[in-house]
């Protein structure tokens, strides 16, 4: 049957050659590492039915939660939570394969630090991996697996070892016989067959959702016919996981339980990577066909000694992990730039950045190779993974030229962090602990990680003053945050008081000339240009006293004749940066913020070295920082025009506040945005970014300009000449007399800085709206990929509202599970207040979820009251319409004890009733009518107390009606004394 099985599955699956892959065989005749990964999507699509499917983006979409797809079950989490919409082509699979880019760099899942130090560490890997959703389970996956591996693969059944739940007592769990027995029925030796607790074989996509056992298929590289059970899950080398195939059969609930699943699924993921390695008889990933066309191409870019595998001490000058870092990390930029994760400064664009660096770092100071050696090695990458993802062949360009951008960017500052290092190390010697200032200088200025800068000092036997440094960190998140404590003593170094004023007035020190924070260009490929400043120190301010010099270690104002920094005003805030003396370039006086104060433009510094007046010096804005700025305030002029367009003229604006992250517009209005409005808005906003008009800016004469009409302006104190910002239509056509252009476009006086076309906005949403007192509104709005970002939540949040509106409209006949549906609204309509998406799009969604709430709501008031009255049916019955009546009586809650108490006393109005129901937590509810024929000698509130008191309990309520609880353990007490309670009042 085995031979006819390989027979078959070489036909089927159109093999051209043999899987020649056993560890005694081995060469040139194993697989290469394209046709393995075939051959695995053509196995389950072409011989099992599975619908192949094309890898999903590595940015991951609607899920806020991740920063990279780390896993290959990440587009599938929809199915898994039964959020999917039922009409979706998503929820329509039942068996699925397909090969998922995957990156693991930040957040839970980081391996960055660990990629270059071992053989099998990697930010990018290809995970392989069959689903099935409510189709095929234990038996069928479990075949499947074994026979890809050992009759397609021909993996020797003897080096492979299958590990099972063993099953957890804390939880109720028992072993995974089940799956124990399919492997047996396999043919899997027992000796092969092993048991692991809860941390290796039990899997969970959070703390809360669908989980299960799992069951990993593991390999033995020695082999030999011996038996290496012990080795498995004991972190050796020689023995290592291959496959991981999950039962999802349990979801864990909010409060720790477990509840089956109504359907079951299969998720499993088994690493390209690490199959290669076994069927290519390697030892070490970076030694397969998927890493050794990259390896050479490094070899050849910088010429020095070729890879040899070495790692730790062996590994002289880490020439060997340099290479593996460098292989390992150009494939992920390759990937992530090709799927639209540029390097940048938040979220994945910032581990991104991290990881350019990082390769930049060792191809320079390892390898000694030329600039471009990683854009180089650009091809070779299209060359492995090309054919499997196209994306790859498509954007090669693009990729090329945003990594050699980014290396010419850090190997500057690498140059410069690398001398400050060296120069830093010599100051401080014979001490080994280098200065937290310094380093927090290098990774704000610079762009230096943490975890690189650790790296260089490593490997000069120096450490990091981790306990300063983290103290900067907090020190600075604080500052950002906007402390009283730090507000007042930025004040006191960068709010020039009314005397220091005069005294530079006296003194004839002139104003600060920022005319040069205008001076950017676009370059030949789009990319703005930021011309270079050089400025003297005319004049150093510390606690509200000027100063000709402040010592190292200080934080001050330095007010210079010229600068290219933009301080806070109309809104926009300040850059950051540094700046450098000139002739010493490798010392960084860091540049926390700027402020304006009667002409002179203060810059908050810490001097890390002494600083004087006179001193000449060279300023460097933060270009990202400044470009995000720039965008948002464009963006801003864009919204301004948009609600006067759709709101009316008369809609002015009353403030704004532009950050690198978002934008903040408050304007007049008569009452709430409607959701037709924001989407109008947002609309217009977008007509002007795709047609992409320039920006024209000039200063003209104060007069001049308020004779534009409809020039859109706050009311503030201009200096004049003013600046006019001018959207698409040449500010000389704006002060045209009976121009109306400005009626057609934004035209707003602004001292700002300003993209020079709208296009790069790329996308606007208004993420929040609400009213700040009557007749005044706020918006908060993001654009570029934060909105792309924003929308994608948005959809994926209407996906699962529309799932739970189609089950909370079925209309369940069970009171828990309507109670649990209306759970599920008010948890949505939590996460739809709170997170970041399209305000439109928010107000549907509440509107949609608060008629959801009152559906679920009515549908269990009315079901309780039907059980309720079915229960006081059967209760009269028994009972006959007997004055009084005591008895205990199943129910869920104590609302509907009390409506079984109210239909039984409505239905026989002479009766009075006192009902205990036992609850499976060990409390017992109580609910009590009197008949008002019995008043006032009989009281229910009198009567409940007594009988919860028996319990150890409590009770309240009035004469007629009172309700409580106690402790079962006292039940059949509370019976008797009831009885004997009533007895005594009638």
């Amino acid at each position: 049957m085995a031979a006819a099985g390989r027979v078959r599955g070489r036909v089927l699956l159109a093999v051209p050659w043999r899987w020649q892959c056993s560890p005694r065989r081995g060469g040139a005749g194993c697989p290469p590492a394209g046709q393995v990964r075939a051959a695995f999507l053509r196995f389950f699509e072409e011989r099992h039915g599975h619908r192949r499917l094309p890898s999903a983006p590595v940015r991951p979409r609607g899920d806020p939660s991740l920063l990279f797809v780390n896993a290959g079950m990440n587009q599938f989490k929809p199915v898994f939570l039964g959020t999917a919409h039922p009409r979706s082509e998503l929820a329509g699979h039942r068996r699925v394969v397909n090969s998922q880019k995957c990156v693991r760099a930040g957040g839970k899942h980081n391996d960055l630090e660990d990629v270059g130090r071992d053989t099998h560490h990697h930010t990018f890997f290809e995970m392989l991996g069959n689903w099935s959703f409510g189709d095929y389970f234990k038996e069928e996956a479990c075949s499947m697996a074994w026979e890809l591996l050992t009759e397609v693969y021909e993996i020797p059944r003897d080096r492979l070892y299958v590990t099972y739940f063993g099953g957890d007592a804390s939880l109720g769990l028992s072993a995974d016989e089940e799956c124990r027995d399919v492997w047996l029925r396999l043919g899997v030796p027992a000796s092969h067959v092993l048991p692991f607790p809860l941390k290796d074989n039990f899997w969970e996509m959070g703390d809360t959702g669908p989980c299960g056992p799992c069951t990993e298929i593991h390999y033995d590289h020695v082999g030999g016919g011996r038996n290496a059970a012990a080795l498995v899950n004991q972190g050796s080398p020689d023995v290592v996981e291959v496959w991981n195939l999950v039962f999802m059969q349990y979801s864990r609930e909010v409060e720790g339980n477990l509840l089956p699943l109504p359907q079951h699924h299969v998720d499993t993921g088994m690493g390209l990577e690490r199959l290669v390695t076994v069927l290519q008889n390697k030892r070490s990933n970076y030694d397969t066909d998927l890493f050794t066309p990259i390896l050479d191409a490094i070899h050849k870019g910088c010429g020095g000694p070729r890879y040899q595998g070495l790692v730790g001490d062996a590994d002289i000058g880490r020439v060997n992990m340099a290479y593996r870092v460098v292989a390992d990390h150009v494939r992920t930029l390759c990937v992530c730039i090709a799927d639209g994760i540029y390097p940048g400064f938040s979220g994945a664009e910032l581990v991104l950045r991290r990881i350019l660096r990082r390769a930049v770092r060792f191809c320079s100071e390892v390898l000694h190779a030329p600039p471009e050696l990683l854009a180089s090695l650009v091809p070779t990458v299209v060359e492995v993974l090309g054919d499997a993802y196209p994306e790859l062949k498509k954007n090669a360009n693009q990729i090329m030229d945003i990594v050699n951008e980014n290396e010419a960017a850090f190997l500057s500052s690498l140059e410069r962090g690398r001398r400050i290092i060296e120069r830093t190390v010599r100051q401080i010697e014979p001490s080994t602990d280098f200065p937290a200032e310094i380093a927090w200088s290098l990774y704000g200025n610079l762009g230096f990680p943490v975890d690189l800068i650790d790296l260089m000092l490593e490997e000069k036997g120096i450490h990091l003053d981790s306990a300063a440094f983290n103290a900067l960190v907090m020190e600075d998140a604080k500052r950002k945050a906007g402390g009283p404590q730090a507000g007042q003593l930025e004040d006191t170094n960068v709010r020039l008081d009314v005397h220091s004023l005069a005294q530079l007035q006296r003194d004839s020190v002139p104003a600060t000339d920022d005319s040069p924070k205008y001076a950017y260009t676009l370059g030949q490929h789009g990319q703005y240009e930021f011309s270079p400043c050089q400025a003297t120190v005319l004049m150093l301010y510390k606690d509200q006293s000027l100063r000709k010099e402040v010592g190292a270690g200080q934080c001050c104002g330095v007010i210079l004749d010229r600068t290219n920094f933009y301080a806070e005003q109309g809104g926009q805030a300040s850059d950051q940066g540094y700046m450098t003396r000139l002739g010493q370039q490798d010392v960084l006086f860091p540049v926390k913020s700027v402020h304006l104060s009667g002409g002179y433009v203060i810059h908050e510094v810490t001097a890390v070295e002494t600083l004087s007046a006179g001193d000449q010096v060279q300023l460097f804005v933060d270009e990202a920082q400044r470009l995000a700025c720039m965008t948002n305030h464009t963006a801003t002029h864009l919204l301004n025009f948009a609600l006067r367009h759709v709101l009316g003229d008369n809609t002015e604006q009353r403030g704004s506040h532009v950050t690198a992250e978002r934008l903040r517009f408050d304007f007049d209005a008569q009452g709430p945005v409607t959701v037709e409005q924001l989407q109008q808005v947002e609309q217009v906003v977008q007509d002007v970014i795709k047609r992409n008009e320039v920006v024209h800016m000039a200063e003209v004469p104060l007069t001049l300009a308020r004779r534009v009409q409809g020039l859109r302006a706050v009311d503030e104190g201009y200096p004049d000449p003013v600046r006019i910002v001018s959207l698409g239509v040449p500010v000389e056509s704006v002060l045209t007399c009976d121009s109306e252009a400005a009626m057609q476009t934004s035209v707003e006086l602004c001292c700002g800085t300003h993209l020079l076309q709208t296009g790069a906005v790329e996308d606007l949403a208004i993420i929040s709206e609400r009213q700040l007192v009557k007749g005044i509104s706020r918006v908060i709005a993001v654009t570029g990929g934060q909105a792309k970002q924003a929308r994608e939540v948005g959809q994926c949040l209407a996906m699962e509202v529309d799932s739970l509106s189609l089950r909370v409209k079925q209309r369940s006949t069970s009171i828990p599970e309507m109670q649990n549906l209306s759970k599920e609204v008010g948890q949505m309509t939590k996460v739809v207040a709170s997170i970041a998406m399209p305000q439109w799009q928010r107000k549907q969604l509440q509107t949609i979820l608060k008629a959801l709430q009152r559906t679920a709501n009515t549908a269990i008031k009315k079901l309780e009251v039907q059980q309720a009255e079915e229960k006081a049916r059967n209760l009269l019955a028994k009972h006959c319409n007997q004055p009084v009546i005591i008895d205990t009586v199943p129910a869920d809650s104590l609302s509907i004890l009390m409506k079984v108490v109210n239909q039984l006393c409505d239905k026989s109005p002479g009766t009075s009733a006192l009902l205990l129901s036992p609850q499976a937590s060990g409390e017992v509810l109580c609910a009590c009518q009197v008949s008002k024929s019995c008043l006032p000698v009989f009281s229910a509130a009198d009567w409940a107390m007594a009988v919860c008191t028996q319990m150890e309990g409590k009770a309240g309520g009035s004469p007629v009606v009172a309700k409580g609880s106690g402790n079962a353990k006292g039940m059949q007490g509370a019976l008797t004394t009831a009885l004997e309670f009533a007895q005594s009042k009638l």
